[in-house]
């Protein structure tokens, strides 16, 4: 057996984030996956701006790395369609020059990014890298967990981070982390070649359609001409309707709505479905000597249903607390709760406002009196780009006294709530 003061189980963005970091900071750790690279991931793709900007912490040249490796389509911005289906795009920055090595995005299939922080992974001597390891049990001991795989390895270590995904065994039967449906989405993925209709800046899209609240329709650029194709919606609401999501797809894709945009492409793989835990309840991800990072701590964003950003945040968190963990000699949950006061105040607050946003759409009236004041107003349009990066101010969409305020001024001016 191999004693080790860390181990990681799960090789994505989350684990592989928590040992870069660990790596940066001087720290060797073992990481673990079932798996070998490249493999496919079912996922939406977008990686959102959170992820360069903590790469880049790590090394100021690691997304160029990635660029010149896998290409991925930059991306400026989001289109959002409502209800109404009354068009607001609204870019990631204002008055933006297209610089595709600085995007404030990318959308790149995970086969390519995961598979690029593997490589990653392997430029560091003190990351102890164990591929096809299929773990199926971890067992508490006095001093921490040991870690055992299928083939009969095992590791035993002080602290185990547990970034193994949406099924995460550990998560549920030690952590107690059980899957609740109303904080928990169901997608389908679906990969394509010659969608036509892109913003030429590569805008993200959201459709937000009648028969599938509370969730979305997405169409996302790819390069090479391909594009990722999905639905997603709530867990609880899909199994109330009886809703096959590879059928609703296909129906969609066909509809009038987007028969144009796909009258010449061609679907070039198989549909493909996923869970995606939400993170619209508050759970604790920490217990004496282990730590839930990623989809393992359900940190997925329950409007947006993006989740690599939270995951990479959580793995650099984690390891930062590994860190003291060692210093301190200390891998007890009260000196651990100090991970989840941090993704408290860095991550959960942000996926609250989420849930709150996810709840006022489900009203559609609401959303389409909304999204048609932001259509007619362009310096609203500017805020909410500026909401992007500016959390505080993303705050006041789900004020009532913001909107009420607006919906009484004249058209092209701001309440003074939003120029502050």
């Amino acid at each position: 057996m191999s004693s080790t003061p860390i181990v990681i189980v799960g090789a994505g963005p989350a684990g592989a984030a928590t040992a870069l970091r660990l790596s940066y900071l001087g720290i060797p750790s073992v990481l673990l996956d079932k798996s070998g690279f490249p493999r496919d991931k079912v996922c939406g793709d977008a990686i959102s701006g959170k992820v360069p900007t903590l790469l880049n912490r790590l090394d100021p040249a690691i997304m160029d790395r990635f660029r010149q490796r896998f290409s991925p389509a930059d991306v400026w911005g989001i289109r959002f369609y409502p209800p109404s289906r009354k068009l607001i795009e609204l870019p990631f920055k204002i008055g933006y020059e297209r610089v595709p090595d600085a995007a404030p995005g990318y959308v790149s299939k995970r086969i390519d990014f995961d598979h690029f922080l593997i490589q990653e992974v392997q430029r560091r001597d003190d990351i102890d890298l164990h591929l096809h390891a299929d773990i199926v049990a971890t067992e508490r001991t006095g001093e921490g967990y040991v870690v055992r795989a299928r083939d009969g390895r095992e590791w035993q270590c002080r602290l185990l981070i547990d970034g193994s995904g949406a099924h995460s065994r550990f998560s549920r039967h030690e952590a107690g982390l059980e899957t609740d449906r109303r904080h928990h989405a169901a997608a389908v993925r679906a990969y394509y070649r010659g969608v036509t209709g892109f913003h030429p800046d590569n805008f993200i899209e959201l459709h937000f359609l009648d028969a599938y609240n509370p969730g979305y329709f997405w169409i996302f650029p790819l390069p090479n001409g391909e594009a990722n194709v999905g639905l997603g919606m709530r867990s609880d609401i899909v199994k109330a309707r009886g809703l096959n999501l590879r059928r609703e797809l296909d129906a969609i894709v066909a509809s009038e709505q987007f028969r144009d945009r796909f009258r010449d492409a061609e679907q070039i793989d198989p549909t493909v479905g996923y869970g995606l835990p939400l993170g619209s309840r508050d759970r604790t991800l920490s217990g004496d000597h282990y730590l839930l990072t990623g989809d393992a701590g359900h940190l997925i964003d329950p409007l947006t249903g993006e989740g690599i950003g939270n995951a990479v945040y959580s793995g650099f968190i984690a390891a930062e607390l590994a860190q003291r963990c060692l210093q301190e000699n200390r891998f007890d949950a009260e000196f651990l709760s100090a991970y989840d006061i941090r993704i408290d105040r860095v991550l959960r607050t942000e996926l609250r406002l989420s849930y709150r946003l996810q709840q006022i759409m489900q009203r559609k009236w609401i959303t389409n009196l909304l999204t048609g004041i932001i259509a007619a107003n362009p310096k609203l349009v500017e805020l909410l780009c500026r909401m992007y990066t500016d959390f505080e101010l993303r705050k006041q969409l789900v004020k009532p006294t913001f909107w009420w305020k607006l919906f009484r001024t004249k058209r092209g001016k701001l309440p003074a709530v939003a120029e502050k």
